[in-house]
């Protein structure tokens, strides 16, 4: 049986939900007979997204609510929340999507560093902290998905920025569901969405077709609502080119690095690189 909050009573907010997996998670909800709000920014991008979704919703227009929104600033996700309950009553399902990579060194400017953890890890908290209240209250059965990364698991060098934005946004997610399932009452869950190699304008990097080894957010929203259904909390997507098992062993790896005592990022140090290529052969 589909999620219980996946019905056409349910109202889904999503941000970053002018492209990408924010997209296709507007235009699945909708084809459900979903009111969907995409939160995002850009007028011609918002009014794409809203016709796009317009188009698959069986309530047409009148099910589609689109507001630009800087996820970073709190009083704009205050607005945001305070725009669905006229609209829509409230929320049911919360999909804080919205993501930037603009790239960054260890000592790059500090600016990029603040752009990166205020959108992708304050988006995700004030996100929850605005709207979680009020989907308690409504008392039915609802969801929070936050959209993290593997990069926020494994680390690994090149991102640093984007890396720390990601591990906060897994830790915030479990102790928000840890905060959830001890409410009394509490019909909201959280989940983490960690979506494998996805082709969108963030993975794109100036490719025109999509790489052979890369899902579509289709393929990955898709994913997600079985996983849903299962009641998995950690949604860990596989993609064309790295199958879950070889994520669970690079996973392990990393966790290894403290309990063996190894330095961090062990895996790309050249010392290691036989014993973590053995590691990756052992039990396949």
């Amino acid at each position: 049986m589909p999620h219980p909050a996946l019905s056409s009573e349910s109202v889904a907010v999503i941000t970053g939900g002018a492209s990408g997996i924010g997209l296709a998670a507007a235009q699945k909800f909708a084809s459900l007979g979903l009111k969907v709000c995409i939160a995002d920014l850009g007028e011609d991008r918002l009014k794409a997204a809203a016709d796009a979704v317009a188009a698959v919703a069986p309530g047409g227009v009148a099910s589609v609510l689109t507001m630009a929104t800087d996820v970073s600033q709190v009083d704009q996700v205050q607005a945001l929340q305070q725009a669905v309950a006229s609209r829509f009553g409230g929320a049911d399902i919360l999909m804080n999507n919205a993501g930037i990579q603009p790239g960054s060194q260890m000592f790059g400017p500090h600016d990029n560093w603040q752009r990166v953890l205020s959108v992708n890890l304050w988006g995700i908290i004030n996100g929850a902290q605005v709207f979680a209240p009020g989907m308690i209250a409504r008392g039915r059965p609802g969801l929070i998905i936050n959209t993290g990364s593997k990069q926020g698991i494994t680390t690994p060098p090149g991102d640093p920025a984007y890396n720390v934005s990601k591990a906060g946004v897994k830790a915030f997610t479990e102790a928000l569901q840890h905060e959830l399932r001890n409410t009394p009452g509490n019909k909201l869950s959280a989940h983490l969405l960690i979506p494998g190699f996805v082709y969108t304008g963030l993975t794109a990097k100036g490719r025109t077709e999509k790489p052979a080894g890369a899902w579509t957010p289709e393929q990955t929203v898709d994913f997600m609502l079985q996983r849903l259904e299962a009641g998995d909390f950690y949604i860990l997507c596989p993609d064309n080119d790295v199958p879950r098992a070889l994520d669970e062993k690079r996973m392990l790896w990393a966790a290894g690095d403290i309990i063996e005592n190894r330095p961090p990022l062990s895996r790309w140090h050249p010392d290691y690189a036989e014993a973590f290529a053995a590691f990756l052969k052992a039990g396949r």
